[in-house]
């Protein structure tokens, strides 16, 4: 691939240190970056785990060394902070449960640091997604292999889409597969971006790093949301806005109450822990009302739902049916359910699943897929039924 450069955005793990390495041996002139998004004095106590410390920043740049290539950081905390923490606190202070991390790829990843790339010249960004870009949907695309890659089956030779439209597919490994979090990709920012691991598993990438003796080739994968490595999200939102504890009521569907909880904003859909009250059977959050501070609690059928609506539709597969059977996801980690999606206009459609499914949550995302490959999806609004 000579004279086509590509910035990798290196995060000092093992997989984008192994795209980069891929990249590099295809070709390519690979410019590594690693991104400073936030402050790790603002992140809770386990400020050594949050994204972008001087330790991650520093594997980066060893792995750099390593395949010869040139290595920066870049300061984006001024767009991350617009964009991703903004949003997280306003939405959970709004009783729903966001999801950063599609909003980071969106607006971050693939939003201002693309533009950085363009701004030195890159024709492409890449990334360690677990994902798959493809030029067609009915593409044959075989597994790689990582011994001798000439060109990752990711764009034409040209650099440009054969047929007008790219199409999202999940990864090979489908226990990593991150397709989900990068529903939100449009059009033109999918002919800018590579995804040179989507075709191997974890354990072929964590080889191929053992083989290129990079330090990172078995450095534990990240779990938590990365400016809350903690986990306590609660204490960054009231530390955040300043918030002070707000007493409010936890009530069952009758509206009888049954105890007392210091803010709306420590609970999600679905949630069991933590809800301080003693009952002959399990109780979990079926719905969060924050106008009025109170927390609806009930059986586990009661978190069963089958109908909703989502908002902010991003359609990949143009040539969508208006109403079609779709298997659709409901959380990263949520296996894929069918359901009946009816596009209603105005980037809203309806989903009605086969079965009801639990904890159906306002604020994370709603992912339709077409056997591998992502139709659409957007944001769970509200539920129906």
């Amino acid at each position: 691939m000579k004279n086509k450069r590509v910035l990798v955005a290196m995060s000092g793990g093992v997989d984008s240190s192994v795209a980069a390495a891929i990249l590099n041996e295809a070709g390519y002139e690979v410019i590594g970056a690693t991104m400073k998004v936030w402050p790790k004095e603002l992140c809770g106590k386990e400020k050594e785990k949050a994204c972008c410390s001087l330790k991650d920043i520093e594997d980066a740049r060893k792995v750099s060394r390593v395949l010869g290539i040139k290595h920066y950081v870049l300061n984006l905390e001024a767009d991350f902070q617009k964009n991703v923490i903004d949003y997280f606190v306003k939405e959970y202070l709004a009783g729903k449960t966001p999801n950063p991390c599609i909003v980071c790829n969106e607006k971050i990843k693939f939003g201002s640091l693309l533009k950085k790339a363009i701004g030195l010249g890159c024709n492409f960004i890449a990334t360690g997604h677990y994902a798959r870009i493809e030029m067609e949907p009915t593409r044959a695309n075989a597994r790689g292999s990582l011994g001798g890659i000439l060109s990752p089956p990711l764009v034409s030779v040209a650099g440009e889409c054969i047929n007008g439209s790219y199409g999202l597919r999940e990864s090979v490994d489908k226990a990593k597969d991150q397709s989900y979090v990068l529903f939100c990709l449009k059009q033109s920012q999918l002919k800018k971006i590579l995804f040179p691991i989507g075709n191997f598993t974890k354990d072929d990438i964590r080889r191929k790093a053992k083989e290129l003796e990079l330090n990172i080739y078995d450095k534990p994968d990240s779990q938590e949301i990365c400016f809350v490595p903690d986990n306590n999200y609660s204490d960054f939102i009231k530390k955040y806005r300043n918030i002070k504890p707000q007493k409010g009521n936890i009530i069952d569907r009758s509206g009888k109450a049954l105890g007392n909880h210091m803010g709306f904003w420590n609970f999600t859909i679905g949630q069991r822990r933590g809800l301080g009250i003693a009952a002959k059977e399990p109780l979990y959050v079926t719905e969060i009302r924050p106008k009025h501070n109170i927390i609806v609690v009930g059986a586990a059928e009661d978190v069963k739902k089958k109908r909703f609506l989502v908002k902010k539709i991003n359609w990949l597969a143009k040539d969508t049916e208006k109403e079609k059977d779709l298997e659709v996801k409901i959380r990263y980690n949520h296996k894929k359910a069918w359901a009946y999606v009816k596009d209603l206009g105005g980037n809203i459609a309806e989903v009605d699943f086969k079965e009801p499914q639990s904890a159906i949550t306002p604020g994370q995302a709603a992912v339709f897929y077409d056997g591998e490959y992502v139709s659409g999806g957007g944001w769970i609004d509200k539920i129906l039924s």
